[in-house]
């Protein structure tokens, strides 16, 4: 009988709009052995996730063109719907507030800027289990 379990690697899109951050979310989660899309805007994100439809998004919150609270209100119409991580370093209000309110909207978990690299993985592997 063989005990080895399939393995499928999870697809993750990463929507962010600052280069570093974005960089470095995606190289950590790459290195752990995700795949890895990105988008630098919430447009260009959806459109990314109706063509790939990944298991996990993560997205900031203070974004142009489109921001991550309307990215995961439309993320919540679709079906299957992914697992989302909002992230925000904040803007006119305090990170907190806006991650409670992405929360409130469907976000399965939350991440305030800055935020050390274990923690994101950590969540990662939480919501991809």
């Amino acid at each position: 009988m063989n005990n080895l379990k399939e393995t499928t690697v999870k697809n993750i899109l990463i929507i962010e709009d600052n280069e570093n951050m974005l960089r470095m979310m995606s190289d950590l989660l790459g290195r752990a052995g995700y795949s890895i899309l990105t988008a630098t805007d919430g447009v260009q994100g959806l459109k990314k996730f109706k063509t790939h439809t990944p298991d996990l998004v993560i997205t900031d919150i203070i974004m142009p063109d489109k921001e991550g609270l309307e990215v995961i209100m439309e993320l919540n119409k679709q079906q299957p719907r992914p697992k989302v991580i909002a992230v925000s370093g904040g803007g006119i209000l305090e990170p907190q507030t806006y991650l409670s309110l992405a929360k409130k909207l469907g976000a399965d978990n939350t991440l305030a800027k800055p935020f050390r690299p274990a923690e994101l993985l950590s969540l990662v592997k939480q919501l991809l289990a």
